[in-house]
């Protein structure tokens, strides 16, 4: 990362990002760093985001971590770049974080960065959420910029055990994709699908998080 790309980023250095994620910040400054260097170049990000990495990728990860469960294992579905997994992980090493994600370059990408991280709680699982059915299951399945919010409470059903929970970032349109979904999720068997609002430093607008639980019943 050179000094004019860090300074493209009106909050790089800002004293509040360490303070904020805590005992994670040294491999998330890494990881930001990783992302500078190599996510324009591996296809991961447009060059426009490295103006805006730490508000719109790194921060609005982040907010995923509150509403991850206690213990057990997170599915990161469709990780690609590693957002928000790989923040995850290192903001809950308390858990067992899976990257799924079917390119690859791109899980050639997450190998590299848990390596370099030290990320002991993170690992790397190829393929799309039909492919690991029966392979794997999880306590909650986190998303962002994957899909409709209809597709991926389908894609999510068969990988979350029963109480678990999906957990997706998205837009000013949430609330409508919940309304739109209702009849599947219903069908598939979540309740309580909401939105809510999670922030992370002053001035930086809320992240909208969808939260729907399973409680159906698995038919094999």
């Amino acid at each position: 990362m050179t000094v004019a790309d860090e300074h493209l980023d009106p909050l790089s250095g800002d004293p509040r990002l360490p303070a904020f994620f805590g005992a994670a910040w040294p491999q998330i400054s890494s990881f930001d760093a990783l992302l500078r260097r190599e996510g324009p170049v591996r296809g991961l990000l447009g060059p426009r985001e490295l103006a805006r990495l730490w508000e719109r990728h790194l921060l609005n990860s982040a907010t995923v971590a509150e509403f991850l469960p206690q213990r057990g294992r997170v599915i990161d579905l469709g990780s690609g770049a590693g957002l928000p997994g790989v923040v995850a992980a290192a903001m809950r090493p308390e858990l067992e974080v899976v990257l799924l994600e079917p390119m690859l370059r791109r899980t050639e990408w997450l190998t590299e960065v848990i390596e370099t991280l030290g990320l002991a709680n993170a690992r790397v699982l190829r393929g799309r959420a039909q492919d690991v059915v029966d392979t794997v299951d999880a306590d909650a399945v986190t998303c962002r910029a994957v899909a409709a919010l209809e597709k991926l409470l389908a894609w999510s059903a068969p990988l979350l055990r029963r109480g678990g929970r999906l957990v997706a970032l998205k837009g000013e349109r949430a609330q409508d994709e919940i309304e739109q979904a209702a009849p599947v999720a219903r069908k598939l068997g979540y309740v309580g699908a909401e939105v809510r609002q999670a922030s992370s430093i002053d001035g930086i607008e809320p992240t909208r998080v969808v939260l729907a639980t399973w409680e159906g019943t698995r038919v094999r």
